[in-house]
């Protein structure tokens, strides 16, 4: 990226320069003067991420740290005491620490450069910055070299008319960012390009994002919930904030055939209910469409409340899904699974998973059992909307489980309708501080039986799920605005917000109108480094941070592999397709896909977009997202091959995307 240094400037004139659409700056605070309430204002209020530099003086530095600057630059001569006060109020903050070392007079030797760039890393350097003075091409070239064998990130670079071509020779070798002048005449250093100039040197022709407001769709994970318990209940619910997709629409047929009422009037759904209790229905069968969670949760469902067998029926890629794990699970609790016949060619599966069409057999017995929670959620979201219909207590400890947060979703909804269950979860000395859920070793529900569901009227949120493409493009490519997200959400993929944060984004919201959690979302590109996360609680996140991965510079590293093979597609084999083909460097080790990424600025001046041209969706819709995204990014069109499946969970998806193009 490319960072404007900003000098003698008053505050409204600096802000007056961000809102031109600068892509980044560094406020010189020595050389602008800004009173403490104007530094808190300036670094607490923007989107564009921003550097504090001051020579001399580490005071305003503190305070720009303590306001939410992005990055604050140190020189490693600053005494050992501001070294210590400045790093501290970094780590407590956040923000990135830049250790920097200047020659005004000229370019010492490769084993001189190496060792004071050693020594920035030594002392706290997030990113180290070595800047020299060039008297010949052979200086620039020498300060460059340390681009050979550095793996921190690195900003070096030469002053001076001889060293200008370096100042984007370092973003081609790698440098998160490089320093550029508003103007000619307003250069901060010898041989500053003016930024114009150095946008065009650096980006060419290429169009940055730059969004209206985009209205998210309902989350589907809330939203089936919500349409299964409404159709359960007695009386009459009211559900606002509906976006109709294939999942949701699916899950409105169901209510349909378990002899709910249900009307549909814009984003607004009245759902009358059946009052159910154990044995109360009468069917035989039951369509539960495309979606693997409508049809896991309806299985114990159907188990507890139909007085016979029923046979539950779906279509497309659902019909080569294997139900991970369904036969034990369902067995823990007097229920058998029969499979049915099917021409659909399916994949190879264990003797405990099992595939629809299949007739479920109750009645579902409540008690005790230890479940595995190692193939998902889905089924034991079931258990805990199933369970409280039945006479009698039950216990349910799940070890090794996967997709926490989707289990706590549903005793959200399920509170919202009256029913209740207890849970606690347990694990490491370090998961008791942190609640971190990958340390979570087993999760116990306790719940009681004889409850019936009431009516409930309450909005459902925003879709996360569908967010995050957009969040990823606008971090990558210039800036995206989301509406209807909650960020208290409990939904799993509400983490993207910290993966970016991790990878470097820029991240804010908006005030909401009431108050609340739910303003506006912006997303804003930034210098963006190799992430490390796991994703086993969200694997609907995988494909789009792969897309992001190619645009960290460096070794990403994203856990949960293993969670991929069940979903629309075998979503990790098509993942690593992607990125091959279009010419990122990937691989998959044990549980771990770990991508070699780069800058959008690298990739453009190397000359290595992504490769466009023909891919296949493999009929997900997530990776159809990922595939738009990554588009953005590529040196010709890609063209994929199914887009219509898109419309399971985000039937605007790709209206939307047309618009923003």
């Amino acid at each position: 990226m490319i960072c404007v240094s900003i000098q003698h400037k008053t505050l409204p004139e600096i802000l007056d320069i961000l809102e031109s659409g600068v892509l980044m700056a560094e406020i010189r605070l020595d050389r602008c003067d800004l009173s403490d309430e104007e530094i808190e204002e300036l670094f607490g209020n923007t989107d564009v991420p921003l550097v504090a530099t001051c020579r001399g003086d580490a005071g305003p530095l503190l305070k720009a740290i303590a306001a939410g600057a992005a990055y604050a630059d140190l020189e490693i001569e600053a005494p050992p005491q501001a070294g210590k006060a400045v790093r501290k109020a970094c780590n407590e903050s956040g923000t990135q620490l830049i250790r920097s070392w200047h020659d005004f007079h000229g370019t010492p030797s490769p084993e001189r450069l190496a060792d004071i760039a050693d020594r920035c890393r030594r002392f706290g350097a997030d990113i180290v910055k070595i800047v020299t003075t060039a008297h010949s091409e052979e200086n620039a070239a020498r300060v460059l070299s340390l681009y050979d064998h550095w793996d921190t990130p690195l900003i070096a670079f030469a002053m001076g008319e001889l060293g200008r071509a370096s100042r984007v020779e370092c973003l081609r070798q790698g440098a998160p960012f490089t320093y550029a002048a508003l103007s000619a005449e307003e250069a901060a250093a010898p041989g500053q390009i003016p930024y114009e100039e150095m946008l065009e040197a650096v980006y060419g022709e290429f169009s940055f994002l730059d969004t209206d407001i985009l209205q998210m769709p309902s989350s589907k994970s809330f939203a089936q919930r919500a349409i299964v318990a409404a159709a359960l209940a007695e009386g009459t619910s009211h559900l606002g904030g509906y976006s109709p997709c294939g999942d949701n629409e699916a899950a409105l047929e169901v209510a349909r055939a378990l002899g709910a009422d249900v009307k549909v009037e814009g984003r607004r759904l009245t759902i009358r209910g059946i009052g159910a209790s154990a044995g109360s229905l009468h069917i035989a069968s039951l369509h539960t469409g495309e979606s693997g969670f409508l049809t896991r949760m309806m299985i114990p469902l159907l188990a507890a409340l139909n007085d016979g067998p029923v046979k539950v029926t779906g279509e497309k890629t659902l019909l080569r899904r294997p139900l991970a794990g369904a036969h034990d699970m369902m067995a823990s609790f007097g229920v058998s699974l029969r499979e049915e016949p099917c021409d659909a060619v399916r994949p190879k599966a264990r003797k405990i998973d099992c595939f629809v069409p299949l007739t479920v057999t109750g009645p579902l017995i409540p008690g005790r059992a230890d479940v595995s929670g190692r193939d998902g959620s889905q089924l034991i979201s079931g258990l805990l909307a199933a369970l409280p219909l039945c006479e009698g207590r039950s216990t349910v400890f799940v070890h090794d489980p996967r997709s926490i947060p989707y289990m706590f979703i549903t005793l959200d909804v399920l509170r919202q309708f009256g029913v209740m269950a207890d849970s606690e979860m347990e694990g490491d000395d370090d998961f008791v501080e942190t609640q971190d859920f990958s340390r979570c070793t087993g999760v116990t529900f306790r719940i009681k039986g004889g409850q019936r569901y009431q009516a409930a009227d309450f909005d459902i949120e925003g879709d996360w799920s569908g967010a995050a493409p957009w969040l990823v493009a606008g971090a990558v490519f210039g800036r995206a605005r989301l509406a209807g997200l909650d960020t208290r959400s409990l939904q799993a993929d509400l983490s993207i917000l910290d993966i970016l944060s991790d990878a470097g984004a820029s991240i804010s919201q908006m005030d909401s109108p009431d108050g609340g959690s739910n303003g506006v979302v912006n997303v804003q590109m930034a210098p963006l480094q190799a992430f490390f996360t796991d994703a086993t609680h969200c694997p609907d996140l995988f494909p789009v941070l792969a897309v992001l991965a190619a645009f960290c510079e460096g070794e990403s590293h994203i856990l949960g592999v293993g969670r991929l093979a069940h979903k629309e597609t075998d979503r990790a084999k098509a993942i690593l397709e992607m990125l091959t083909a279009m010419g990122v460097e990937a691989s998959v080790a044990d549980d771990e896909l770990i991508v070699r990424g780069m800058s959008l600025a690298r990739r453009i001046l190397t000359g290595r977009l992504l490769k466009g041209g023909p891919y296949a969706s493999h009929g997900d819709h997530r990776m159809v997202m990922a595939l738009s995204v990554a588009s953005l990014g590529a040196s010709s069109p890609i063209l994929i091959d199914d887009t219509d499946c898109v419309a399971k969970s985000y039937p605007d998806f790709l209206d939307q995307y047309e618009q923003i193009r």
